[in-house]
């Protein structure tokens, strides 16, 4: 049973990794905007992490599905998801209205509600638990270098 989940936690995390890189790597103008609607950073540094997390995303993806460094992608995985909580958190605690970018899209939007917040927490949680899985019960089927 422990290798059906591992195998889920593994490949389904690396889903979500391209997926998510992919749909930002393709408007990076969106993408700069999202970063920069959260209020969190000047707008340099909001440029440059737009521009490097698409392509990290894609990385961790690749390097889940080759299966290398399971464990250490599975903690840094959980670690950028936690970030990513704590950049939608303090978005909502401000008052914020903003789309939060996770898959594409982002910046400001008025029809964002608690709700959605709440949702989009309760998301990443569920991939930090994929995450942490993933870094303790590595699943080494298919794995070039666990």
């Amino acid at each position: 049973m422990s290798e059906i989940v591992s195998a889920i936690a593994r490949f389904g995390l690396a889903a979500v990794w391209i997926v998510s890189g992919w749909l930002k790597i393709i408007d990076p103008m969106e993408t700069r905007q999202s970063v920069v609607a959260y209020e969190i950073f000047d707008a340099q540094t909001s440029y440059l992490i737009a521009e490097i997390l698409p392509p990290l995303e894609i990385a961790l993806g690749v390097l889940l599905i080759l299966g290398v460094f399971l464990r250490w992608t599975g903690i840094i995985s959980a670690l950028i998801f936690l970030g990513f909580i704590g950049g939608i958190a303090s978005a909502w605690a401000r008052g914020l209205s903003i789309d939060c970018g996770c898959f594409g899209g982002g910046g400001y939007d008025e029809s964002v509600t608690g709700w959605t917040y709440l949702w989009e927490i309760l998301r990443d949680l569920v991939f930090i638990a994929m995450a942490a899985w993933t870094a303790y019960r590595p699943f080494r089927r298919f794995a070039i270098y666990p």
